[in-house]
């Protein structure tokens, strides 16, 4: 446990559909938040839990994400290219494969973060990470405190971190926070096609290889216009956080 994760994939290919007519012209990572493209909130948290290379898969207006990539010098960015088709979060990782490593790796959202917590989400996903026990790790926020975040919850944690997803249940505690630690080698074997990242996690989840960190603080998911008014008036009024 506590190892350094040094690679994490980043997924910017989405179209974004809910974020129009922003997205239109600019894909929905690059979209400002409080003066401060989406993604980069989660990519300098990453890259200060010591993150050295970052994967990042583009499909939509690829050239201003690339543009803006290359303009980071804290970090070796590397380029998965969906230009052709768009992967979904499982065909991303057997795309870019062989930029993974076999490492543990961060796989990480674009649309989502925390404006405030109890220190670095990534380095407590590192810190609690055990291989042994673990295939994914994924990092949790409270549904009912978290901004943007419409939904029912996504999972239940047991006792020994393991998740159970809601299923039939009316609503869950817990929602996946858009960051985790997983291991491409999972994703060995699998086609190259659009597929979910779900269809994994089925699996592993009966295998009780699948586990959650709740993470103190405050979660913003930024999906849609609207969102992003209520996200900055709570930056405005916590500035500190």
């Amino acid at each position: 446990m506590g190892q350094p994760v040094r690679t994490a994939m980043f997924l910017a290919a989405g179209l974004g559909t809910r974020m129009r007519p922003l997205s239109n012209e600019t894909p929905k990572p690059l979209i400002k938040v409080a003066g401060k493209a989406l993604m980069d909130y989660y990519l300098d948290q990453a890259v200060e839990a010591g993150v050295e290379r970052v994967v990042v898969n583009v499909h939509w207006l690829p050239e201003q994400v690339e543009a803006h990539m290359a303009a980071r010098t804290d970090v070796e960015v590397l380029l998965s290219d969906e230009r052709e088709e768009l992967l979904e979060t499982g065909g991303a990782i057997v795309k870019a494969r062989d930029l993974l490593g076999d490492d543990p790796i961060f796989m990480v959202n674009t649309d989502a973060f925390f404006a405030s917590g109890d220190g670095n989400p990534f380095a407590a996903l590192a810190a609690a990470y055990d291989p042994e026990r673990m295939d994914d790790l994924l990092l949790l926020a409270d549904r009912t405190t978290s901004i943007g975040f419409p939904g029912p919850g996504d999972f239940y944690l047991k006792d020994d971190g393991q998740l159970e997803r809601r299923g039939d249940r009316e609503t869950a505690p817990w929602a996946y926070a858009g960051a985790r630690i997983t291991k491409a080698s999972l994703y060995d074997g699998e086609a190259l096609r659009p597929f979910s990242a779900n269809i994994i996690w089925n699996r592993i989840i009966t295998e009780n290889r699948l586990f959650g960190l709740p993470f103190k603080g405050q979660w913003m998911h930024v999906g849609e216009p609207a969102t992003i008014q209520e996200v900055e008036d709570w930056m405005r009024t916590h500035p500190t956080a």
